[in-house]
């Protein structure tokens, strides 16, 4: 009689446990917070791939969706498709809010990717010959990062006043008379056959298959004005998960992450 209390009794608590257990797991889903997160291919995408991890811990459902190019992410996010993106820098952002209108902040620093400079035909810099094409992004932001990494070689001269922005416009000397190609910053890479050299943002170069600190004829200095940044709409800055995000990007795991992923060629800014 005794062992058949203790075996109704054990019963009835084996019950209770996946009773709970069956209607506990629905209520964690439902506290969940879900959001869409806008990447680059390449190193912006694999870090999302990690920060998702971590958030997930933290009650983030991430889905990262990646873009080809530079215009469309901040687009989707004003519209409401994504909630938050992850693959500009601070310029750019200012620049597309002041000229499309959108209602975007930054909420945080991510990474540095370094500029750099490229050529499959070119061993060096002074190889560079009396007309030569050097291609480089079309977009006002990154295109005038191109031009001052250019000048910093000594390849060109721009207006003192010319700033961030400058365009091939802005050049007021050039020794070499080196001829721009504006492209779409993905073409970049591709540009490398027809071209001399090509400017091409890291993440784009890392994309299809050069390392920076390998490759490149020259890379700019990662200390400078152009750490990416995490974004989002204006309206959504003191929801709560942006603390969690912000918290889950700059985790121990994400920065040993980078450092062991990319060597160098992509830099912690936090």
């Amino acid at each position: 009689m005794q062992r058949r209390t203790i075996f109704k009794l054990l019963a009835g608590v084996g019950a209770a446990t996946v009773f709970a257990t069956q209607f506990a797991a629905p209520a964690a889903a439902a506290d969940a917070i879900n959001l869409k997160v806008g990447v680059t291919g390449g190193p912006h995408a694999q870090i999302f791939d990690e920060v998702k991890k971590v958030a997930a811990k933290d009650g983030l459902n991430i889905k990262v969706i990646e873009f080809s190019d530079y215009v469309q992410p901040n687009a989707a996010l004003s519209s409401g498709d994504l909630d938050v993106n992850s693959y500009q820098h601070q310029p750019y952002l200012d620049a597309q809010v002041k000229d499309r209108g959108y209602k975007l902040e930054s909420i945080a620093k991510t990474v540095i990717f370094p500029m750099g400079i490229y050529s499959k035909k070119l061993k060096s810099l002074a190889d560079l010959k009396s007309g030569d094409k050097v291609s480089l992004p079309n977009d006002p932001t990154n295109g005038g990062r191109a031009l001052l990494l250019l000048q910093k070689q000594g390849l060109l001269k721009l207006r003192a006043d010319a700033g961030l922005k400058a365009t091939p416009l802005d050049v007021v000397e050039n020794p070499k008379k080196l001829k721009f190609v504006e492209l779409d910053a993905a073409q970049l890479p591709r540009s490398l056959d027809d071209v001399a050299v090509a400017v091409i943002n890291t993440n784009f170069a890392m994309e299809a298959g050069l390392k920076p600190k390998r490759d490149s004829l020259a890379i700019e200095d990662a200390n400078g004005p152009y750490a990416n940044v995490l974004v989002i709409r204006t309206a959504d800055k003191n929801k709560p998960w942006v603390a969690k995000l912000i918290k889950a990007y700059h985790s121990p795991e994400v920065k040993a992450f980078i450092e062991q992923k990319f060597g160098g060629s992509v830099v912690t800014a936090w």
